[in-house]
Formats: structure tokens, C-alpha cells, sequence
């Protein structure tokens, strides 16, 4: 297998795991360091902002990962030096993962307890920073989760959301290397869709894989056979991704429900394409999904294991009958968040030398956090060993 469809093959074979660094997610120093530590503990697609920034930080990552394949390996990580599909989000209207809260602090009491600040999961509110004296929120940081709202006391925190610009995304799938692209819709906006469809299709015929993220609905699946009419035929690999419960997978393993219950919706309706479970996907996600029978049998068991090859160019099979793959995003993010936090702090440290502050330069650190993240990506992916 190739390195360019080893992820085509995970998804295949049911272990396909997807690392989501936030639509909306742009500290570039955390994006690299998560893309580089599930990298090399076997992820199979890297999910960034649509940002040229955000993007060229994955892909460095992505360059630092090949040359620690031997170093992986001898440590007991399966990376064969693949490289995870690198993809971007965009949106077809208004929707969570594409905002960012905002707040004026000089409007907050001195005797406010900041629950803002203890709950935000990106530690993204801030007051007097260390690295200077700004309050607020740190825009990069912020992804959109929108627990901070109802945590305020005062109700002076609020969202400004934001659409996709298929213009500009276009020159970045063509000129960066983006092999994937998702797009982010609700039930009831076909005509969005179709617009932005109609904007992105001269270039969609490049992409090796294409995600419809859609939240439950009345009609959705109705509303996604509407979708795939729209877009067939289509070249390339189709992912329907069930967003359960979006931005909730660190509150509590019981958020995993709802993505499980998506998915077997989703399954039920036999569209043509691959299922993968997003939206408060955890720990307990894999786990819930084995109890129920609803993961791929390891190859040489069950109908669709027996004598079949695996085709890199086929993009879907016709009726899916178990969840391809599970996307990871805050729960992904926060496993690994002491690490990034150590990692800033030596930032923060170092700023009089030339240590940029990067992961793979404290080797500790580096293993540590690729442990971590193998923690999660195993679970999917010992699907295959069995």
C-alpha cells in the first residue's frame, strides 16, 4: 500500500481515525504540535482551519513526523512514515465551529469569580496574560465551543460567526497539497449547499476525499439523499460525518451517545459513502461502539471481510453496514493539553534563546505526547489486529 492511500485503507478496514484541530482553531503553535503527535501515533487524516497559516503549520509537522519514523518505531508506535490526509472545513451557513466568543473586559466587575476562565476547555480567556497585559479572549485559541456564554454572570460575552470563501479556499487546495475537504451544512439549507457546491466543484475532482458534516434534524436523511444527488457522480472518497453532539467530547463520556445514535441513523438510511462519528466522540466512543456491534470486523470475518480487495480509487462502498472511522476533536485536544501547556510555559521561558519552543525539540515531551495520543488512536485501531 501506498503512502499516498494508506488512510483510504484505514477507512476500508474500519480503523479510520481523524484528528480535528477546530474549524476555527488557528494557535498555530498547538496545531502543530497535536498534528504531530497523532501523526505519529497512526492517525489517518489531520482536520485544520482553512487558514494558509494554520495549513503550513500541519504540513511542517507533517515533515518533522517522516523524519522520526525510526525513532517511533523503535519505541513501539506502528507509523510507517504514511502521511495522514491533511483537511480543511468549510461552511455552507451559520454554524458552531465557525465562530469565535468575544468579550470587552473593561465591562467586567473587578469581583467577578471568571468562570469564563475555568471552564474554557482552549484556554482561550485570559486576564493580564503572562506574555503581556492583554485581557479577553486569545482569538487563536478560541474554537467556537461556546461554553463560556452561560458560565457569564453578566451576559457580556457573545459569538461573531463567520462564512467560508470558496474563492480564496480554492488557490489553497490547488497550491498547498489539501488532500480532503469537509463541508459543514444543517437540514434545510440545499440551496447554500448547492451555491457553495456550485463554487468549489471545478477544483472537488482533485481532492482524494470529500466530508458532508450534518447535525440531526428532521428530514436529515432526506436532507443528505438530496446532498449526494447534488454532488454525484463524484471521484472522489465520500465521508458522511455525524456530528452527535459537536464540541462536547471532554464534558463527560456520556456525550458519545448522541454521535453513536447519529451514526446508526445515518447507517439505517444505506447511503452510498463511508460513516464516521464525530460530535462528543471520547475514550468511550470505540468501547460503545464494539457493545453495540457497530465496527468493522477485522479482516477475514463477517461479509464484507471475506475475499474482498481493497480498491485505493473506489470511493465508496454502495450501503455501508458498520461506522468506517471516528473523528476526535476537543476530547483529542485536551488529552493532550498538559503537554501544550508545558510546551508554552518553556516558550514563555526561553524567549532570550533560539528554542522556538517546537515539540520535537524536548525529546521527553515529544514521546510523552505521542503516548498520549496513542492512548486514543489504538482503541480504533486494534480493530485491525484482532
Amino acid at each position: 500500500m501506498t503512502d499516498l492511500f494508506a488512510p483510504l485503507q484505514s477507512l476500508k478496514q474500519g480503523h479510520w481515525f481523524k484528528l480535528i484541530c477546530g474549524a476555527s482553531f488557528q494557535h498555530l503553535p498547538a496545531v502543530r504540535s497535536l498534528t504531530l503527535a497523532y501523526t505519529l501515533a497512526g492517525a489517518d487524516c489531520i482536520d485544520v482551519a482553512a487558514d494558509p497559516a494554520v495549513i503550513a503549520s500541519a504540513q511542517a509537522a507533517l515533515q518533522v513526523a517522516r523524519t522520526l519514523t525510526r525513532d517511533a518505531q523503535k519505541r513501539g508506535f506502528d507509523y510507517k512514515g504514511n502521511s495522514p490526509f491533511l483537511m480543511v472545513s468549510l461552511n455552507d451557513g451559520e454554524d458552531p465551529h465557525f465562530r469565535k466568543a468575544e468579550f470587552n473586559p473593561t465591562e467586567c466587575p473587578t469581583d467577578c469569580p471568571r468562570p469564563c476562565e475555568r471552564i474554557c476547555p482552549a484556554q482561550a480567556i485570559v486576564f493580564n496574560s503572562i506574555k503581556s497585559d492583554f485581557s479577553g479572549v486569545l482569538s487563536q485559541k478560541c474554537y467556537g465551543c461556546g461554553r463560556c456564554i452561560p458560565a457569564c454572570p453578566y451576559d457580556i460575552i457573545y459569538t461573531n460567526s463567520y462564512m467560508s470563501t470558496p474563492g480564496a479556499i480554492a488557490p489553497l487546495v490547488m497550491s498547498t497539497g489539501v488532500d480532503a475537504v469537509e463541508i459543514h451544512t444543517k437540514v434545510g439549507r440545499l440551496a447554500e449547499f448547492e451555491q457553495l457546491w456550485q463554487a468549489i466543484s471545478p477544483w472537488a475532482n482533485q481532492l482524494k476525499l470529500l466530508a458532508i458534516s450534518c447535525p440531526d434534524g428532521e428530514g436529515m436523511t432526506d436532507y443528505l439523499r438530496a446532498i449526494y444527488d447534488l454532488i454525484a457522480p463524484l471521484k472522489s472518497v465520500l465521508i458522511w460525518q455525524t456530528d452527535g453532539r459537536p464540541m462536547s467530547g471532554d464534558i463527560g463520556d456520556g456525550t458519545t451517545l448522541a454521535a453513536v445514535k447519529l451514526g446508526q441513523k445515518v447507517l439505517a438510511a444505506k447511503l452510498p459513502g463511508y460513516v464516521q462519528l464525530a460530535g462528543g466522540t471520547n475514550s468511550y466512543t470505540v468501547a460503545k461502539l464494539k457493545a453495540m456491534g457497530l465496527l468493522k470486523e477485522a479482516e477475514g470475518q463477517g461479509a464484507r471481510g471475506r475475499g474482498e480487495e481493497f480498491s485505493p480509487l473506489l470511493p465508496a462502498p454502495c450501503s455501508p453496514s458498520s461506522i468506517s472511522g471516528v473523528a476526535y476533536g476537543s476530547y483529542a485536544r485536551v488529552l493532550l493539553s498538559p503537554i501544550l501547556e508545558q510546551l508554552e510555559n518553556k516558550e514563555v521561558s526561553n524567549t532570550n534563546t533560539k528554542a522556538t519552543g517546537s515539540l520535537e525539540e524536548d525529546n521527553t515531551l515529544l514521546w510523552q505526547a505521542v503516548e498520549l495520543a496513542h492512548s486514543l488512536v489504538s482503541q480504533i485501531k486494534s480493530q485491525q489486529e484482532r
